[in-house]
């Protein structure tokens, strides 16, 4: 059964703003994005209760809510499991969008078309270490770490007992893999298992209703705000 995430959200009737409106008792209804959904944390901060997955191409919310619950409604699920706010910014772009959004960034005005994929595929956005370890195979720097082109570093080995020193070792970085990665790295989420969905429900018909006796109450689906116009 479809569970889209807006039917779970009350209402709310605020005083009416339409222009040439001409009872002032009259209210719009709207949703009450104040009331917030979110998984509990006995849930949230357990990851026995998700499993990985790593979006594949163009995949939507909808699209993986459907793969995994066989329901595309249940987009919002997947975005609580991640705690993703904004789409537009927490998820992987559309390739096309992609494409589009490195034009426009590092292009430079009054430039031809090859100079800026020339920028984007072979400009160098930073530098970042490889692993390098000791003769005992003990670490001693880290991966990915970001650098000068001109580091250098020096150790003592135990193993030699001597002194080592490490220069040129900088690994360039382009533009075009600094981006990518940015990408590839949204594109490892969480999915809520599927057995745990009730749970949610359950929570959902707890939190979002309105309780009675509280401020503006009119039924447990629906809140109504002061009408100050009517005591100015």
């Amino acid at each position: 059964m479809a569970n889209p995430y807006f039917r779970n959200i009350p209402d709310f009737e605020y005083v009416s703003r339409n222009k040439g409106e001409q009872y002032i008792s009259n209210y719009t209804t709207v949703k009450n994005l104040f009331k917030k959904a979110k998984l509990r944390e006995d849930i949230f901060g357990n990851v026995t209760f998700f499993e990985k997955y790593s979006i594949i191409g163009d995949e939507r919310p909808d699209n993986v809510a459907y793969k995994f619950y066989d329901d595309e409604t249940l987009d919002w699920i997947i975005l609580l499991s991640n705690n993703i706010l904004n789409i537009q910014s927490e998820w992987p772009i559309p390739q096309v969008v992609f494409d589009r959004f490195l034009i426009d960034k590092y292009k430079i005005d009054g430039e031809d078309e090859e100079e800026t994929y020339n920028r984007i595929y072979n400009g160098i956005h930073h530098y970042e270490s490889p692993e390098i370890k000791n003769t005992s195979g003990v670490t001693i720097l880290k991966e990915g770490l970001k650098i000068p082109e001109n580091f250098s570093f020096s150790y003592y080995d135990p193993l030699l007992g001597i002194n080592e020193t490490k220069s040129n070792f900088a690994v360039p970085i382009t533009n075009f893999e600094f981006e990518d990665e940015l990408q590839n790295k949204k594109r490892n989420i969480f999915i809520l298992k599927p057995i745990y969905l009730n749970i949610v429900y359950n929570d959902l018909d707890e939190i979002m209703p309105y309780k009675s006796g509280s401020a503006q109450y009119i039924s447990r689906n629906l809140k109504r705000g002061d009408n100050i116009r009517l005591y100015s």
